[in-house]
């Protein structure tokens, strides 16, 4: 009897051996998984922002820069990288290597700058992680300019075609784009205005407070400081209805020209970035949409907000690329 207790314990233990490992608990693999997801990320992120300083896309990129910073404890600084037309800095983003530490703010003029022979660069050179952000194009002139309506400005055109310098973005950039949409509109040439080309809104803007131009073709934010201030008033706005912030601005289509021309801004990574790296982000900017804050933010300084996330971003890129190719075919060939 007291030989068999020490074999019985034997044939336990081997018996237990045997026994197949118990899976992991629901908790464990959330645990693990958070263990691989903490180190990202370790250092400074890089936003590039492909337009000039105090514009728009920089306002925006330097929010979410900020935002990120507190939600995910580490900086992340707006580089701007401008110059050809949009293209330096989106390629710049594109072609960073794939480590989830450059973040690209992409705009419209990815859309075009393809189709226009500027570079090779497609949305599908990016994972798109999110839309931020829609806002239609407006004609905005000094406050003491002589038309008062679209209708008195695109008059003046038609009479003096040529004679009137406009400006917004880089030649062939959306807001350059959204202005030749809606000359052909009014049945003229994308040359009856002459276009003079800057890094942004925000020199166009500078220029036209300056007298160096006569008009500016950008968003209402944009230049929402300087018309509250009664330096600039706005003709008409590029969307199908009158913006909620603007009521008393009229739609270019109220004004008799059947147009539109809705501008947006987004974020993006370069392709082959690792999906546990856009999944953070993704989380964290959804995080960042879904705020108060955020919502307060867009408000106070005019931007209309339209959020798509991931692959409803993508296919909105895509249908963007069809809407646009029109457009773009004609101004080629009227520059030709």
């Amino acid at each position: 009897m007291r030989r068999s207790a020490p074999l019985l314990l034997l044939a336990t233990l081997l018996l237990a051996s045997c026994q197949p490992a118990s899976p992991p608990t629901g908790n464990s693999t959330q645990q693990a998984s958070s263990t691989r997801r903490s180190d990202y990320p370790r250092r400074t992120v890089t936003i590039v922002c492909p337009w000039g300083v105090g514009g728009g896309t920089d306002r925006i990129s330097r929010y979410f820069a900020e935002a990120l910073r507190k939600e995910l404890g580490k900086p992340f600084v707006v580089v701007n990288k401008t110059g050809g037309s949009g293209v330096l800095g989106h390629s710049s983003g594109a072609n960073a290597r794939p480590d989830g530490y450059t973040i690209t703010t992409i705009t419209a003029e990815l859309n075009t700058m393809h189709q226009m022979g500027l570079t090779k660069l497609t949305y599908k050179d990016y994972i798109p992680l999110l839309q931020m952000n829609a806002d239609a194009a407006a004609i905005i002139v000094r406050q003491d300019a002589p038309w008062k309506t679209l209708g008195d400005f695109l008059g003046h055109i038609k009479d003096k075609p040529g004679q009137l310098k406009m400006s917004g973005t880089a030649a062939g950039g959306t807001w350059d784009l959204a202005r030749v949409g809606m000359l052909q509109a009014a049945g003229l040439s994308k040359d009856a205005t002459k276009w003079v080309p800057t890094q942004g809104s925000a020199s166009s803007l500078t220029e036209l407070l300056g007298g160096h131009l006569d008009a500016v073709c950008c968003s209402v934010p944009e230049a929402a400081q300087q018309i509250a201030d009664g330096q600039l008033r706005v003709l008409a706005v590029m969307s199908d209805e009158r913006l909620p912030q603007f009521p008393d601005i009229p739609t270019v289509q109220e004004s008799g020209t059947n147009w539109t021309a809705v501008g947006w801004r987004g974020l993006a990574l370069p392709n082959d970035t690792p999906t546990d790296i856009v999944t953070i982000l993704s989380e964290a900017c959804k995080t960042i949409v879904e705020s108060k804050h955020y919502q307060e933010y867009m408000e106070k300084e005019g931007f209309g907000i339209t959020i798509r996330h991931t692959d409803d971003f993508k296919v909105f890129l895509r249908k963007q690329d069809a809407q646009w190719g029109p457009v773009v075919a004609s101004f080629i060939k009227r520059k030709s």
